[in-house]
């Protein structure tokens, strides 16, 4: 198994790194490589460029205006893109509902949508936790029932990141309660424009609202919004679940924060402690590991080879060292990791007077890092479905 690159992706690489260098915004590269907050325009901001390029639904197929490109060149593109600073593309749109309404949606549907999930113009949010259906999203309760041409929605939502942003939302919702719970279940396309719909922000430890609970009172949505067939959205979450995963495990994002975390140590002055220095080189050498995984998946796809599906493989360990590299920052940081004040922060001052400002959003990562087994999937649930595979 070759897991190098050949001359032509390498040129490829070379191609897109002067293309993210030229016109990534300076302002946003900063934001990125120092953890600060990004806004809903810095996020868009840098959609629309993509989408421009024809680059945001970078792993469409030609068919629906994606560049077409190889698994191995989405890979070079996402981690010229992360090692540059870019922010991750916001994945409900372009990485989560787009293959779905282009695997299962109808033409006039994909004709209606994909355009704006394209162009960056149109914001999507994720409607599938509740608060009593999180990992056992068999178990959701909003309720949808089929009246004439149209679903009445009733039912709530939570846990929908950046949902205070979102223009739509994809849903599972119960449309019937006959047989298993997974077979009562339909992926629903609803406008949060729409009377009835309620957006309430969850405010985090660090003062920000990125996840949010959203209401539905009797909801009006067309029946022509309906994904494929009533009662078959378990199968269409199951195929987007495994885009989620695999988006989760970021590899490009651990490479990039491994060098963050170098930098602190240095600043800090703990790089010269051989105990920490170990911690650092075992976090590096489970990201290479990590990214030999991905790369062999890559290799197998260009081979022609069926691989195994790994997409709960790379979230567990994806997630597991996203959470280890924010907390060695911590550690590196230690008390100048504390402070929080966000305003300070988004002014630009915390921590200049002493020198201390590359630590002052290491607290919010830290605490934001502890979703990261659970969401997608906790990964105990993971761990049960990769030995399901490995032992039957």
């Amino acid at each position: 198994m070759d897991l190098a690159f050949t001359p032509e992706e390498q040129k490829f690489r070379e191609e897109i790194r002067g293309w993210v260098h030229e016109h990534l915004p300076a302002d946003i590269s900063h934001k990125v490589h120092n953890a600060l907050q990004l806004t809903r325009e810095d996020m868009q901001r840098w959609g629309k460029i993509l989408g421009k390029k024809g680059w945001l639904g970078h792993a469409w197929p030609t068919a629906f205006g994606g560049p077409g490109w190889s698994a191995t060149e989405k890979h070079l593109f996402e981690e010229e893109c992360a090692l540059a600073g870019a922010p991750r593309v916001v994945p409900f749109g372009p990485v989560m509902v787009a293959p779905v309404i282009m695997a299962f949606g109808n033409a006039e549907q994909q004709q209606r949508f994909l355009p704006g999930i394209a162009s960056g113009d149109v914001w999507w949010s994720q409607g599938y936790s509740e608060p009593g259906s999180g990992s056992d999203l068999a178990s959701v309760k909003t309720k949808a029932e089929r009246v004439g041409d149209k679903y009445i929605v009733n039912g709530q939502k939570t846990w929908t990141t950046l949902g205070q942003y979102g223009e739509w939302i994809f849903c599972l919702v119960r449309t019937s309660n006959e047989g298993k719970p997974q077979t009562g279940i339909s992926f629903l396309l609803i406008d949060m424009k729409s009377p009835g719909v309620t957006v309430r922000p969850i405010i985090l430890l660090d003062g920000s609202a990125e996840v949010n609970e959203v209401f539905f009172d009797n909801v009006e949505v067309p029946a022509n919004n309906l994904v494929g067939e009533e009662n078959k959205g378990w199968n269409y979450a199951k195929y987007l679940l495994a885009h989620e995963r695999t988006n989760i495990a970021d590899v490009n994002r651990a490479k990039r924060e491994l060098e963050r975390l170098k930098r602190i140590a240095k600043a800090e002055g703990v790089l010269d402690d051989s105990r920490f220095r170990d911690e650092i080189a075992k976090l590096e050498v489970d990201v290479i590991a990590l990214e030999m995984m991905v790369l062999r998946v890559l290799a197998g796809e260009k081979a022609g080879k069926q691989t195994m599906d790994i997409a709960s493989l790379l979230k567990i360990r994806g997630s597991e060292i996203q959470q280890r590299y924010s907390e060695l920052m911590m550690l590196a940081a230690g008390p100048f990791a504390l402070p929080l004040i966000r305003e300070a922060m988004e002014a630009g001052w915390q921590g200049d007077s002493v020198g201390h400002a590359h630590c002052a959003p290491l607290a919010s990562t830290y605490f934001n890092m502890r979703k990261t087994t659970i969401y997608g999937g906790s990964n105990e649930v993971q761990r049960n479905i990769v030995s399901q595979f490995v032992l039957g």
